[in-house]
């Protein structure tokens, strides 16, 4: 009868420490998993974000260059060029904003040269530097703008 109780507390322990094993593995495994999942959200936010840098820096790029056209568009070829190549710029516009207009298309330009307009000048002496008003009120107005 002995031998029989200790059978039974012995396979009731090893049911108990497996079953306690089998928990542990699971809480274990749905943390590993959560954590898992939390980061790879991170990394999908962090390279949207990054993204939308790289995008915002080619556009810099592209306006700073954009002015330097514009100062060589002076002779009467310069300004067909410069046609040419404001047309082939809105068409690649176009391509990322397939449901964009001339008119939105001007206004994220006008935005972007603004901004480098704005480190031109700073880089200026403050003797000569105009104040950021004179700039910013020759700027076109936007439906998008938040400063209106």
């Amino acid at each position: 009868m002995l031998s029989i109780f200790k059978n039974t507390v012995f396979v009731l322990w090893l049911v108990g420490a497996l079953a306690s094993l089998s928990i542990g593995t699971t809480v274990f495994a749905l943390q590993a998993m959560a954590t898992a999942t939390r980061l790879s959200a991170q990394a999908a936010t962090t390279a949207v974000r990054h993204r939308r840098e790289i995008t915002q820096a080619v556009a810099k790029v592209k306006a700073k260059a954009r002015l330097k056209r514009m100062l060589t568009m002076i002779p009467i070829a310069g300004v067909a060029a410069g046609a040419y190549f404001e047309e082939q710029e809105y068409e690649e516009w176009l391509l990322i904003n397939p449901d964009g207009s001339r008119q939105e298309y001007l206004c994220e330009i006008a935005s972007m040269s603004s901004e480098v307009i704005d480190e031109i000048l700073l880089e200026l002496p403050k003797m000569i530097r105009p104040s950021k008003t004179v700039i910013s009120d020759m700027m076109p107005k936007c439906e998008g703008d938040v400063d209106t």
